[in-house]
């Protein structure tokens, strides 16, 4: 569905969208401790019985947990999301310290996310502040300006071995070791992520004494590859669709590119609960203070936000194709789209 149909569905304006969501931020202290022990808990006893399988050679055991261990970790990491927007706890107290305790088992600098996935809100559509806590997209003419190295360079980062292999497991393994991207904006983001990384060193060095240094690798660096590669598909997901929302900074609007430049991912049940139903992400850029356990409330006292930006599990993977914002046409294209285009308009003066 397009910007411009979804438009006339909602009617009411995405500021007006705005404001009605607001009733529903209030957390509720109870539901969030129950939603937490119903992912830390089991995400613990998966884990062990992971270990378990490796050491009496249940291998078709190991394999099977895989899945549910990868599920169960990314679920931590959108409480952690939620944690940061200071939705999932009514105490901001409770939120920071239940979202840095998370970072560790993520591999993620909690203060220092949290700092730069709030100017992701803040700029998300707006081509003339991108590059903190997005996909690196760049427009046709850019593209096009370029030299041959540097289109190869921007072909290899949006290549999908690199996208949702190599990329993801590097900047969680390795990048969110160090403060990137605000490495001079003081000691706040050095002691963010040297803290999560003592943590991790910590936590690491427990359970190799525990389980053993083969044993920890063949359960921990699975879990935490595949997690990272599905943590990035839902972010991909939910911005780089066909008609996302990009503008220069003179006509962007930031209720505009919330309710426009972000998808309703409709994942089947199973996957919505283990993705805390991030896929309602025009809702959550809408009003970020909703709590993940509310949002699918929000699209029953309001159906019209249903079919804004839906995009189904089948019709997403052909969104891997997308690479570059096409500012005449107001919508995403592949590489292949553009070099028909060019063909095309090359033949015309022969055609004439």
């Amino acid at each position: 569905m397009s910007s411009e149909d979804a438009s006339k569905i909602t009617g009411a304006g995405a500021s007006g969208w705005a404001r009605k969501l607001s009733v529903y931020r209030t957390p509720n202290t109870w539901r969030a401790i129950g939603e937490l022990a119903i992912t830390a808990l089991p995400f613990a006893l998966v884990w062990y019985l992971m270990y378990w399988s490796l050491e009496h050679a249940h291998y078709w055991l190991y394999a099977l947990l895989l899945f549910p261990a990868v599920g169960f970790l990314v679920r931590l990491f959108l409480i952690q999301h939620d944690c940061g927007h200071q939705a999932f706890f009514a105490s901001r107290r409770a939120n920071d310290w239940v979202g840095r305790c998370i970072g560790v088992l993520t591999l993620t600098a909690y203060d220092h996310w949290r700092h730069a996935h709030a100017i992701h809100h803040a700029t998300s559509g707006n081509l003339d502040r991108r590059g903190v806590g997005d996909i690196d997209t760049i427009t046709v003419a850019e593209y096009l300006a370029r030299s041959r190295l540097t289109r190869l360079r921007y072909r290899i980062y949006r290549h999908p071995a690199i996208m949702f292999g190599i990329g993801p497991s590097f900047i969680f393994m390795l990048q969110n070791r160090l403060p990137a991207g605000f490495m001079r904006s003081g000691w706040r983001p050095w002691i963010s992520t040297m803290a999560t990384n003592i943590g991790i060193a910590l936590l690491g060095t427990l359970l190799i004494d525990l389980v053993g240094v083969r044993t920890f690798v063949l359960v921990a660096l699975p879990v935490m590859v595949l997690g990272a590669t599905v943590g990035a598909w839902l972010f991909y997901v939910q911005h780089q669709f066909v008609h996302t929302y990009w503008d220069k900074a003179g006509q962007w609007d930031v209720r505009e590119a919330s309710l426009h430049g972000s998808s309703h991912y409709d994942l089947p049940g199973v996957l919505r609960w283990f993705t805390a139903n991030i896929g309602v992400h025009h809702v959550h850029h809408l009003s970020s203070g909703i709590p993940y356990y509310r949002l699918p409330r929000v699209l029953s006292d309001y159906p019209a936000l249903r079919d804004v930006g839906r995009i189904t599990l089948a019709q997403s993977i052909g969104l891997v194709r997308l690479a570059l914002w096409d500012e005449d046409s107001r919508r995403m294209i592949s590489f292949a789209d553009l070099r028909r285009r060019r063909r095309a308009a090359a033949a015309l003066p022969r055609a004439a």
